[in-house]
């Protein structure tokens, strides 16, 4: 039997659309200067032992979330200004809320018409910190997916934007 050979990372894309819940989202791609990015489940689960040594198991739930450290700011940059506004009006609940959409490029069936499965989801984005050192100024942020996913297709343009549907 032949290996199977790994997928490759950047065959799972993640977008956060920077219109910030505007009329018109606009996505934008993460990963540029991203050597890592991993959406943590954190489930909320717990076990406990009876005194008739039965075990119990108890899954309450996920709170999942994304670090995205570092971020370098760039002139022009969607994410980047939205990142700003966030620092600079110290927003809270809605001025953080946006959606995020994982697209899946390894979905056989789409790949021909340059569509792929995704899914949305709300989400809140908020900045950790910023300033940074000597290499650029930085604004780390967590990506807090919250609400009912959408399932649905992504279709990516060339500038690290797309649309979903």
């Amino acid at each position: 039997m032949p290996e199977v050979q790994k997928m490759q990372r950047k065959m799972f894309q993640t977008y956060i659309d920077t219109s910030m819940n505007g009329t018109t989202a606009s996505y934008y791609r993460l990963g540029k200067d991203l050597e890592e990015f991993n959406v943590d489940m954190n489930p909320d689960v717990e076990t406990a032992k009876n005194i008739l040594g039965e075990t119990t198991f108890t899954h309450n739930g996920y709170e999942v979330s994304a670090d995205a450290e570092p971020f370098y700011a760039r002139e022009g940059d969607a994410l980047f200004a939205a990142l700003q506004n966030i620092i600079d009006t110290q927003a809270q609940y809605d001025g953080c809320a946006t959606t995020v959409v994982e697209v899946h490029l390894w979905d056989p069936d789409q790949t021909s018409s340059g569509t792929f499965k995704a899914i949305r989801q709300p989400c809140y984005v908020v900045p950790s910190s910023y300033g940074g050192d000597t290499s650029g100024y930085q604004i780390p942020f967590t990506v807090h997916y919250v609400g009912e996913k959408t399932m649905g297709y992504f279709t990516p343009n060339g500038s690290g934007g797309g649309t979903f549907a």
